[in-house]
């Protein structure tokens, strides 16, 4: 007979469940939601891992690196920019973008180690 994944009957925990409920509804589960969603774009993503090899690149680059031209790579970098993941500097008439902090660099590459994991169990 195939184990089931579900519980075989209802008992709920109200304690704990009441604790964990508080901490969804006061966190910033809307932003956190954008931020993940951000991520989701291929291309953003890509965008996003080669700014974590490179502590900057100008959008020109970023456009060679993920084969977007530079209006759409410009786009998508406004877009992580708008969600605080990324910064830019002007530098004459190019622009450099850098991830807006350490935090978005680990979420990144923790990403990518958990996926390289998962892979490795198959």
């Amino acid at each position: 007979m195939k184990e089931q994944d579900v519980c075989e009957v209802t008992c709920v925990d109200s304690e704990k469940t009441t604790r964990v409920k508080q901490q969804i509804t006061n966190g910033n589960i809307v932003d956190v939601t954008k931020l993940f969603k951000a991520l989701s774009d291929e291309t953003r993503l890509k965008i996003a891992y080669a700014l974590t090899l490179e502590e900057e690149l100008c959008v020109c680059d970023v456009a060679h690196i993920v084969g977007a031209t530079t209006a759409t790579a410009s786009h998508h970098l406004r877009h992580l920019k708008g969600l605080g993941l990324a910064k830019y500097r002007k530098e004459g008439k190019l622009v450099y973008y850098s991830l807006d902090d350490d935090h978005v660099k680990q979420l990144i590459h923790i990403a990518f180690a958990h996926q390289k994991e998962v892979a490795g169990r198959e």
